[in-house]
């Protein structure tokens, strides 16, 4: 019998709406990775205790790697509109809201990159 999921594995659910973004998403650190490509970490975990369960809000990390910033803001724009205000469920893991709540740009390793922090309601 399997364990069910938590908001421990909250990436799973990203990783499947970002499928379709780019062949290339990674949890975590891509190495040698060709660019474009896409990364993501949790980078924190809020719960919230109710009378039913616990309500967990979890904070996913995404980053974004492209060759010209142009690309690196076009790929970002993509992963912001397949995550935000969706609803999705994976393994039985189910995202009951998405909201962008930062970013930031720059530029590493001969890359532009692009990073969106997404507050993900589980």
């Amino acid at each position: 019998m399997g364990q069910s999921k938590t908001s421990l594995s909250a990436g799973l659910v990203v990783r499947e709406l970002l499928k379709g973004c780019t062949d290339k998403v990674y949890p975590i650190v891509a190495s040698n990775a060709t660019l474009p490509y896409i990364s993501y970490r949790r980078r924190a975990i809020q719960t919230v205790d109710t009378k039913s369960r616990p309500s967990d809000t979890v904070q996913i990390e995404v980053n974004v790697f492209a060759e010209t910033y142009e690309s690196s803001v076009a790929l970002a724009e993509t992963v912001r509109s397949k995550l935000e205000y969706n609803q999705a469920e994976v393994e039985g893991l189910r995202m009951r809201s998405c909201v962008l709540s930062d970013s930031e740009e720059g530029w590493e390793s001969d890359a532009y990159y692009q990073t969106l922090i997404f507050d993900i309601k589980i």
